[in-house]
């Protein structure tokens, strides 16, 4: 993934350590990494490499890391997802189940999801493997589903599914920020939420072939799709647990005595986060957060603009999104080709998202990125709600797909919120913290297109473009806040004389994004 790096014409032969904290022997006493530090042994400042042995090493990690996240991502997203393609193969109606019905178990899903990622995260920061058992956990409940026979059934799956997925996306967040810089793990959160969008290819195809199931032993195609798939994201769970690496220097075990890395790697893997950022030395990677810490990096009011920000940049396409497969039924297309028409702005928004992630940091900027999102949308949120009810379905259609290939700004925000954090601490707590507003603004979204308002839904069209026409004030705002903030920091730390800004390293009781040696990324 080296190519997706910012251009620069590479020397192979050059030293490729970035200048840090630690080349200043005065301020680098004060960034030292804490005695728990589970990468410590590997910890030199003095340490020197060069480009060619820097530039094999993160494909490698990509290999071993990344794409490991991505795969267990499409499980989490295949057993998270086909409710829709079931929708297709008369789902609701075989169980007697309505449109209403059909909110409540998301609106059920979402709100126990979010309230499972905080704990889940918490207990992932303390306990070893813990990604791999919810996967395997969660994958047994999915597969259940071949058994559904009521509204309670049907509810009951969608509460376990919501506690057992909650903490996963955020566990995966806080893991790849100890093997990738700052500046590297956007693209590889774009990567890993690309792989949602690739499930969104697959899936339908997927589904076309497996729905073929129904009357198979007397059940009905929707079944054995949930069970098919959920047997897959068992083998994948079952697979993570030799997969999965505690971190950099902890790769060796029973079953893989020689690791992934010889000492020279892991000398530079561990100097190259650290130089980047010395705030992921400051605890061990299974040291819990009490909550003391919980509370504090909760009140850190800094990251709160970021929170809003997932809050909102989903709602005007949430609906749209979620009802697409019924959407195109409603428009007269079959099961069949409802599942194969959402693969179009799938296929185009994955390639949007890569490049607006890419653009994001060769830019250096994020607010303006989520703010090119909602001017992408808003324009054709206004023509459903206003396209006549005698416009072509296939008009209707292109509408849709043009909107839901928007640039997703999701893998921006969740680097954004992991850089602005500047400690373990506050990025374990803040990646689950953004993540339960972006599920919060699921449950607002599954509960603004009503039955009463079918097929055609211009009741909540209507209220989707006034959301997006505010959604770009409040990125403006969110920018404006953060460049505020820098000139308030560089007022105060510029004010201060070397003496002083030295003698502030040695006392200050600051932390985090608190310190005023740091700046907010915007």
């Amino acid at each position: 993934m080296t190519l997706f790096r910012r251009k620069k014409n590479y020397n192979l032969d050059e030293i490729a350590t970035q200048p840090s904290v630690f080349d200043d022997p005065e301020k680098a006493k004060h960034f030292q990494p804490t005695e728990k530090y589970e990468n410590l042994h590997r910890f030199d400042p003095s340490a020197r490499w060069t480009w060619a042995e820097e530039l094999p090493l993160i494909n490698k990690l990509d290999r071993k890391i990344t794409l490991w996240a991505c795969i267990a991502f499409f499980a989490l997203d295949l057993d998270r997802g086909n409710l829709a393609q079931a929708n297709t193969d008369n789902f609701l109606e075989d169980l007697g189940l309505t449109t209403n019905d059909y909110n409540l178990g998301n609106t059920i899903f979402r709100l126990v999801f979010l309230i499972a990622e905080l704990p889940s995260q918490l207990v992932s920061k303390k306990v070893g493997k813990w990604i791999p058992t919810i996967m395997v956990l969660w994958s047994i409940v999915a597969a259940s589903q071949f058994w559904l026979n009521s509204r309670a059934t049907f509810l009951a799956t969608r509460a376990l599914l919501g506690l057992l997925q909650g903490g996963f996306i955020p566990d995966i967040v806080l893991y790849l920020s100890y093997f990738f810089k700052g500046t590297e793990l956007p693209f590889r959160l774009a990567l890993f939420w690309a792989t949602l969008n690739i499930v969104d290819i697959v899936a339908p195809i997927l589904a076309f072939g497996i729905l073929r199931l129904r009357g198979y032993n007397g059940r009905e195609g929707w079944r054995w799709l949930f069970l098919i798939e959920g047997l897959f994201t068992l083998t994948v769970g079952l697979w993570s647990w030799f997969m999965m690496a505690p971190s950099p220097t902890q790769t060796r075990s029973w079953y893989r005595p020689k690791g992934w890395f010889n000492e020279r790697e892991e000398v530079i893997m561990v100097n190259r986060i650290l130089r980047d950022d010395p705030s992921k030395g400051d605890m061990h990677n299974r040291q819990a957060v009490d909550f003391k810490r919980l509370w504090k990096s909760l009140c850190d009011f800094d990251l709160w603009p970021i929170y809003i920000a997932g809050l909102v940049f989903a709602l005007p396409v949430g609906p749209p999104a979620q009802y697409l497969t019924l959407t195109l039924r409603g428009l007269g297309f079959d099961t069949f080709n409802s599942n194969l028409l959402t693969i179009p702005s799938v296929a185009l928004g994955t390639i949007t998202m890569l490049i607006l992630t890419y653009l994001s940091e060769a830019w250096n900027e994020r607010a303006l990125m989520g703010l090119f999102a909602q001017l992408w949308i808003l324009p054709n949120i206004i023509a459903l709600a206003v396209l006549p009810s005698s416009a072509s379905p296939w008009a209707k259609y292109a509408v849709v797909s043009i909107m839901l290939a928007y640039p997703y700004p999701h893998a921006i925000q969740v680097g954004w919120c992991s850089r602005n954090s500047n400690t373990v601490r506050a990025r374990t707590v803040s990646a689950a913290a953004y993540n339960m507003f972006v599920q919060v603004s699921g449950i607002v979204y599954s509960n603004i297109y009503r039955a009463d308002d079918r097929p055609l839904y211009r009741r909540g069209n209507k209220q989707l473009a006034a959301i997006c026409g505010g959604n770009i004030v409040i990125y403006i705002l969110i920018k404006l806040y953060y460049i505020w903030r820098n000139k308030q920091r560089d007022r105060e730390w510029n004010a201060m004389t070397r003496e002083e800004q030295i003698h502030y390293l040695e006392t200050t009781t600051d932390e985090g994004s608190k310190r005023k040696d740091f700046r907010f990324a915007h």
